[in-house]
């Protein structure tokens, strides 16, 4: 994947095309961040059909090394809640080790986002805070 696709890639993110999003995934892949792991399209759609409602969310990537098996970056993920999002309502979601946003609160966190690829789709990622 050179930067090329991975713009075309980020640019589903950023505009909430799911399908988009997970056509560069594999069928059988492992999204690991935050101490969660998400296997399924579904998984993954569902997660963050839910997220979106509360956060707008953008990925501006500052550093990327591409290549056929492998994708390195780094990158500020820009969070800004649009609906207050309590700990409560994240663990009732099964996702009580993410944080709340309050509407307005505007979080950046700088990340590194490893990716494996096998015949040019996805099949691992995995998110670590910078």
């Amino acid at each position: 994947m050179n930067r090329a696709d991975y713009d075309r890639y980020l640019a589903c993110f950023n505009a909430k095309d799911y399908d988009g999003v997970l056509s560069f995934w594999a069928d059988e892949f492992d999204l690991a961040f935050a101490g969660y792991h998400f296997r399924t399209k579904a998984e993954v759609r569902d997660f963050y059909a839910f997220f979106h409602q509360y956060a707008t969310e953008s990925v501006n990537v500052t550093a990327f090394q591409g290549g056929d098996e492998m994708v390195a970056l780094e990158a500020v993920v820009r969070l800004e809640g649009i609906r207050e999002l309590t700990q409560e309502t994240l663990e009732a979601q099964g996702l009580g080790r993410l944080v709340g946003l309050q509407v307005g609160q505007v979080v950046e966190i700088p990340q590194y986002i490893h990716y494996h690829l096998q015949d040019g789709k996805i099949v691992r990622a995995g998110c670590a805070i910078a």
